[in-house]
């Protein structure tokens, strides 16, 4: 006797096969092209937009009612996630073609029984979504299967193993929770005195509760990246094929991010060692054939041309926030393209730059003041999530920001993050503006036409400003600067930021590519 889920894959069903589809159908019809979006916090929201924008349908999934990407997909489901049970009744319920997970925190061996099970495609595998949420599992695949450089590391399983482990390693050294990410958990002890909080924090900081955590060495990085590694299908060949981001700096504080700048000057040397780790990290973790597809932000650190491997995550990611303004896609669309098979494109536009504004309150629904006074800086937009309630270091928005050049945009994202100001809750109060009256006209006037003001004069002992030749008018504006192209032979490292044109767009040289 069957399951009513295993009944549903029959004959007249067929279990679906890994790869994208070949038709895209319209959402909330009985041939809508349906995807789960696990986790829809900021990027989950974002990957849900850029699927919707190609008609796809998508089921927003959270542990919490009103996330930010549940504010957006046409359906919603509030579960914990790491209840197998509870996960798989609501892909069973939903039936989507595709689950695309974006947190770490997940039921991983549910997702391997969906996938074995031919229900849905597990984005970008289900053994890599294993793989990248345990520490332990994607080391030791770095490490011992592929021989990337790595930092010195150890596992331990309690406080005294963690201690042992700390001196072999040699201080200062990190200490981090295996279950966990973006640097949940994470401290760095600088002598055997710092031990016991390390533990602590390891074991109550991280994104699933338990006692095992890796001791790294500590490198001595100038500086670490991201670089974001799309891996999609290459129309020509049909086989997947690897694409590489212009190198994403970033700022943290206690291991979580809260700035980030593209393009990162890089050496030669160093940029094709960095390609060369995110193919094989990224090429790895998919089957060989067309599972596997999607963003991977591949992170690393830096010393001279020497380049180390750190951690990957098998989805966009927070410090990649940046591309919303300095790519052409965005590492979501790229995200959403990959899986549904489309060609992707990672052009640089400009450079740019992205800084974080966080919470400072610890209550829920609560606003924001000088969004305006912050867009005014130029060349800046701004993201609010949404989140329906806030901490001191919650992320609950970012700025984003492009100029000629990569320190000019850093300063402009932190100026205007720095404008936003949180505050508690309130109805916002309408400003109305009151125009004032017209003036009277004599008696006996007919009105006219509207004269159009004219210039606004200085103050008195300001001289005035030279104007154009009577009867003619003013110099043409200047054109709108186009999108600075980037190619040419792999790898090209922006080993320095140009400044954009100011002629005519023209279309840039298609991105370096490698395959497997």
């Amino acid at each position: 006797m069957t399951s009513n889920s295993e009944s549903a894959i029959s004959a007249d069903q067929p279990a679906p096969t890994i790869g994208p589809p070949d038709v895209i159908g319209t959402p909330l019809s009985p041939t809508a092209t349906k995807v789960m979006v696990l986790g829809a916090g900021e990027l989950g929201k974002e990957v849900i937009i850029a699927f919707q924008r190609l008609g796809v349908e998508v089921i927003a999934v959270d542990r919490y009612p009103n996330a930010p990407g549940q504010q957006v997909a046409h359906a919603a489901e509030v579960i914990d996630m790491t209840d197998a049970d509870a996960l798989r009744a609501v892909i069973d319920k939903h039936r989507p073609a595709y689950v695309v997970p974006e947190i770490e925190a997940i039921a991983t061996q549910a997702l391997v029984e969906v996938a074995e099970r031919g229900i849905a495609e597990v984005i970008p595998t289900a053994s890599a979504v294993v793989a990248t949420m345990n520490r332990e599992g994607i080391r030791r695949l770095a490490d011992e299967e592929l021989g990337l450089p790595t930092s010195p590391y150890l596992f331990a399983d309690s406080l005294e193993e963690m201690t042992v482990a700390a001196r072999q390693i040699g201080f200062p050294c990190v200490v981090k929770p295996v279950m966990s990410s973006s640097g949940k958990g994470q401290t760095v002890l600088r002598g055997p005195e710092d031990a016991v909080a390390a533990w602590e924090t390891a074991n109550t900081g991280g994104r699933v509760q338990g006692t095992r955590v890796i001791v790294e060495g500590f490198v001595e990085f100038d500086y670490e990246i991201t670089l974001l590694t799309v891996r999609a299908i290459d129309p020509r060949t049909g086989r997947l094929t690897s694409h590489f981001c212009a190198p994403i700096g970033h700022r943290q504080i206690n291991g979580d991010y809260v700035e980030s700048w593209q393009p990162h000057e890089m050496s030669t040397d160093a940029h094709a060692s960095a390609t060369s780790i995110a193919a094989r990290i990224a090429t790895a973790l998919g089957d060989g054939k067309l599972a596997g597809r999607g963003v991977f932000g591949v992170e690393l650190f830096v010393k001279g041309d020497d380049v180390y491997f750190s951690e990957v995550s098998p989805r966009p990611h927070d410090t990649g926030l940046v591309t919303m303004a300095t790519q052409r896609l965005s590492e979501f669309e790229m995200h959403a393209r990959a899986i549904l098979g489309l060609p992707v494109d990672v052009t640089l536009a400009s450079p740019g730059a992205s800084a974080v504004i966080y919470g400072q309150l610890d209550e829920p629904a609560i606003g924001f003041e000088n969004v305006a006074a912050a867009l005014s800086v130029p060349e800046t937009d701004i993201r609010l999530f949404g989140k329906p309630e806030s901490f001191h270091r919650r992320r609950m928005g970012v700025v984003t920001a492009t100029a000629d050049d990569v320190p000019a945009a850093r300063e402009r994202a932190v100026r205007a993050a720095s404008m936003v100001t949180p505050v508690s809750g309130r109805q916002a109060v309408r400003k109305a503006t009151t125009l004032p009256a017209p003036a009277p006209r004599r008696p006996g006037t007919p009105p006219g036409p509207a004269v159009p003001p004219g210039p606004a004069m200085p103050p008195p002992g300001v001289p005035t400003p030279p104007g154009p030749p009577p009867g003619r008018g003013g110099p043409p504006p200047a054109p709108r600067p186009g999108p600075r192209p980037v190619g040419g032979p792999r790898p090209i490292p922006p080993v320095a930021t140009p400044p954009r044109p100011t002629g005519p767009a023209r279309r840039p040289a298609p991105a370096p590519a490698r395959g497997e």
